[in-house]
């Protein structure tokens, strides 16, 4: 460490100090991983953010507590890869530049397929990826030589492989089913692209068929109801069996449907009777598959009606449906309506454009297999999910999985390998292969999960065997939030375990949860609660606002944020700030080792001790993902223990010139602390440490350990000992109205221990251990502090004023104790009154106590 002389500012600006450390730290390649190193790995991979995003409040979250698990691992010797990259988001960005081509009067079908592709291209170099320069404002100290994007060559060939690899071992395959599609984006979405609310809709009964051979059906989707095939009962239902393998008129239509009977029908539902829509929703088309019942489809890829043969072709969904309803009211056919009928409809996670079900031909992924593996592996311990009560919904979201749809009728993104030959014939083609000649490609891509279910080994350099892959995979913590457990997790899981031969992609999920506004409620635009984590960087700094973020995350928990928090978190890196130059000020060094510890002083020996358990209960929580604890505890070392008692404590020392053994221990206590810190902190605590060491960085500083030879209990009594003096004569002076900076004589009678700290309470009461006659005192236990208010306070006007407010006091209390002992008041006295004049009751009670304690302590 360098002996150079360095001083801090006057204040602690974080916009002075946050991009020149950051430009210092990538510089000088801290942050890149070794492959080829012995030392053992620890890999985390981040949670890829769209292409299109800017860091939100959950990324400043997710990314600020990785970094505090890397930070600290590389300080305690790992060799630890925190690997960034992009994921291509294929529908967000290509609604991004269709809406850019849109302004000029285009479309994607006006360039062409291959043209538009390169237009994204150029997209991406020009605007994409605006969070990763806004995840360096954060401090992330991620590997940004190994920064990934899910379309770079070497992840398009990992997704190549693994999709002929599941092809050939028959998890792949093309079926047409019932998906969801967005009329919007014009795709296929899977079942967790679709976002479920509570919409106002309308329940329709109508009667289908006349006379003895009718049967009345409920329905939210009235405009439907031209592609029935037939309508179902319950085999049981009494009010139907006679009808069971009859025919019915469909109105509007005038087509002839079966009645089919099936279990899966609920009789206490609406009538008892459903309308059977095979190619427009998915219970229908299972029963359907069950009956041999037709698949009639009657609307088209934009969510405009199209094929029913009637006036309503050409009409919305949505138009149609009013227009269907009002024609079967006018037919007499409305049985009965409810309205508005509160119902969950499934909208497009992407444009909030309501789903719809659609018969279509799309690829999947066979998941049985794959998810019972993903199951297994947790279940039997492989992998752990933290914290442990947040695996059920894990369990039952694998357990019950359906087949994968993964075909996206899109241009931007990995398009499906798969090639058609003039005479029906379909070959994948993997990395390398060509297509045979004449063949046509699939014009479809891939979802975007598919690619990003790979992040954990493409990013390495699978499906080759590199020595990242060797080094680094599995890697050794994913920590993400619990709401893309399903998304994400469960997708890396399963194709993790199937490409890299049973081994998970991770030993740990840590699931953190949301953050939502001061009041706990969701952040969302309409609400006007959301909050820019960029603004408040700028106004109180990376540290206050990871500091903030950890404080609060408890595992698997939603936490609250308030700007008024952040701005605590500020004071407290000022707080560092300020003890750090009252330290330098007063010869704290780092120089040389610690003195031996029988030589200290029960304050230096108090401080050390309990440095040594903070350092132990932090490293401890840190390691098992409780942030908001481990923050809690430095928290209240740093603020409480080091720069409210030890410092305050040591002030007479640190005068009197003679405090070497002193400055070397808050040295000590420094160096330790901001070691602690940085992971959590790292813009202030790099600045600081340096300054104040004259080491290169902690970056790369040992993490510090626990010195049991610290733990002095007998020091820490004594000195609890002295925080009780001195908190009660403070509390005394407070009440006999003493200025704070007035100095008053005052003597401590007390046991050879505490009084051997007289000088050093003295100091810190404003006392004058001078030869007096007391006119007070403060009893704490077997201590006795004799103070002289002659000079300061009229001790006769202050009984007489202190015996009045008693008196007072002593009248509210009667007359409170009176009411609540009247039977007849308490019956009749709303309860409102009651509790107001029982917590005035305590209130006095309280007042009394203090009082005659002030008198007795008054001569």
């Amino acid at each position: 460490m360098s002996l150079e002389k360095r001083e801090l500012a006057p204040a602690f600006t974080p916009s002075e100090i946050e991009g020149p450390l950051y430009k210092k730290w990538l510089d000088a390649g801290y942050f890149t991983a070794d492959a080829n190193s012995s030392k053992e790995p620890f890999t985390i991979v981040i949670p890829p953010p769209n292409v299109t995003g800017n860091l939100h409040i959950g990324h400043a979250l997710d990314q600020t507590l990785q970094d505090c698990l890397t930070r600290m691992k590389r300080m305690q010797g790992f060799e630890a890869l925190w690997l960034p990259g992009m994921d291509h988001a294929g529908i967000a960005t290509q609604n991004v530049v269709e809406k850019h081509l849109a302004t000029k009067g285009l479309t994607r079908h006006d360039l062409g397929r291959e043209d538009f592709v390169k237009k994204v291209w150029e997209w991406k170099a020009e605007s994409g990826g605006q969070i990763l320069g806004q995840m360096k404002r954060l401090g992330d100290s991620v590997d940004w030589s190994r920064e990934a994007f899910t379309m770079d060559e070497n992840l398009s060939q990992a997704v190549l492989t693994i999709f002929k690899k599941l092809f050939d071992q028959g998890l792949i395959y093309r079926a047409e089913r019932i998906i969801n599609w967005c009329p919007r984006c014009l795709t296929a979405l899977s079942d967790i692209e679709v976002e479920h609310q509570d919409d106002a809709g309308e329940f329709v009964s109508v009667r289908y068929g006349d006379g003895e051979q009718s049967i009345v059906v409920a329905t939210t989707r009235a405009e439907t109801m031209m592609g029935d095939g037939a309508v179902a009962v319950h085999p049981d239902d009494p009010r139907y069996k006679h009808l069971i393998g009859t025919e019915v008129m469909l109105p509007l239509v005038n087509r002839m449907i079966p009645i089919i009977a099936d279990e899966l029908v609920d009789p206490d539902f609406g009538t008892g009777a459903v309308k059977v829509t095979a190619a427009h929703d998915p219970n229908d088309f299972e029963m359907a598959l069950r009956h041999n019942v037709p698949f009639v489809v009657i609307m088209n890829e934009h969510g405009v009606m199209d094929g029913t043969g009637t006036e309503f072709d050409g009409m919305d969904r949505f138009d149609a449906r009013v227009a269907v309803v009002a024609k079967l009211r006018e037919l007499g056919r409305i049985v009965a309506e409810k309205r508005p009928y509160i119902h969950a409809v499934g909208h497009c996670s992407r444009c909030e454009t309501t789903v719809e079900p659609r018969l279509s031909k799309q690829w999947f992924v066979k998941v049985e297999t794959l998810a019972k593996a993903a199951g297994d592996a947790v279940r039997d311990g492989r992998v752990k999910i933290e914290p442990e009560e947040l695996a059920p919904r894990y369990f039952d979201w694998v357990d019950n999985l359906n087949d994968w749809c993964i075909s996206r009728q899109l241009w931007w993104g990995h398009r499906i390998p798969v090639w058609y030959g003039p005479n029906g014939e379909v070959v994948v083609v993997g990395p390398g292969e060509k297509a045979p000649a004449g063949y046509t490609q699939d014009p479809d891509v891939l979802d975007t999960w598919f690619s990003s279910a790979l992040w954990p080994f493409s990013t390495l350099g699978w499906p080759n065997n590199t020595a990242d892959v060797k080094k680094f995979y599995p890697t050794s913590v994913l920590v993400t939030g619990y709401d893309i457990l399903f998304f994400w997790v469960a997708r890396m899981m399963m194709f993790g375990l199937f490409a890299m031969d049973g081994v998970p992609p991770f030993h740990t999920i840590v699931l953190h949860g949301l953050v939502r506004d001061q009041y706990g409620k969701k952040m969302s635009k309409s609400r006007g609660n959301v909050v820019d984590p960029l603004e408040f960087i700028d106004k109180y700094g990376a540290d206050a606002l990871r500091f903030t973020l950890a404080r609060g995350s408890n595992p698997g928990k939603d936490q609250a944020l308030a700007e008024d928090w952040i701005a605590g978190s500020r004071n407290f890196a000022t707080k560092l700030w300020n003890a750090t130059r009252f330290a330098m000020m007063n010869g704290a060094t780092v120089q040389g080792a610690l003195p031996a510890m029988e030589s200290l002083s029960e304050i230096d020996k108090w401080v050390l001790s309990r440095l040594s358990e903070t350092t132990a209960e932090y490293t401890d929580l840190v390691e098992r993902y409780e942030f908001a604890r481990a923050c809690e505890v430095v928290y209240h070392f740093a603020w409480d223990d080091l720069c409210d008692w030890y410092l305050e404590l040591s002030k007479e020392a640190f005068a009197s010139g003679i405090a070497a053994a002193s400055q070397r221990v808050l040295g000590h206590v420094l160096d330790t602390l901001f070691r602690l810190l940085h992971p959590v902190m790292p813009f202030i605590t790099e600045e600081l440490w340096t300054t104040f060491t004259g080491g290169e960085t902690l970056v790369t500083a040992q993490w510090p350990v626990s010195d049991p030879a610290h733990i002095n209990k007998k020091a820490e009594t004594l000195v609890g000992e002295l925080q009780k003096v001195i908190t009660e004569v403070r509390r005394f002076r407070n009440d006999q109205g003493v200025k704070p900076s007035a100095k008053i004589p005052g003597r401590f009678i007390a046991p050879a221990d505490v009084s051997a700290y007289a000088t050093a309470m003295a100091f810190l009461l404003k006392l004058e251990l001078t030869e007096f006659t007391p006119s007070a005192s403060v009893e704490i236990g077997a201590i006795k502090v004799e103070l002289d208010l002659s000079g300061t306070v009229d001790v006769a006007a202050e009984r007489t004023r202190l015996t009045k407010d008693l008196a007072t006091a002593q009248k509210d209390l009667k007359t409170a104790e009176v009411k609540l002992n009247n039977e007849g008041f308490m019956a009749k006295a709303p309860a409102d009154v009651v509790k107001e004049i029982k917590e005035r009751l305590a209130v006095t009670t309280s007042d009394i106590e203090r009082i005659t304690a002030q008198l007795a302590a008054l001569k």
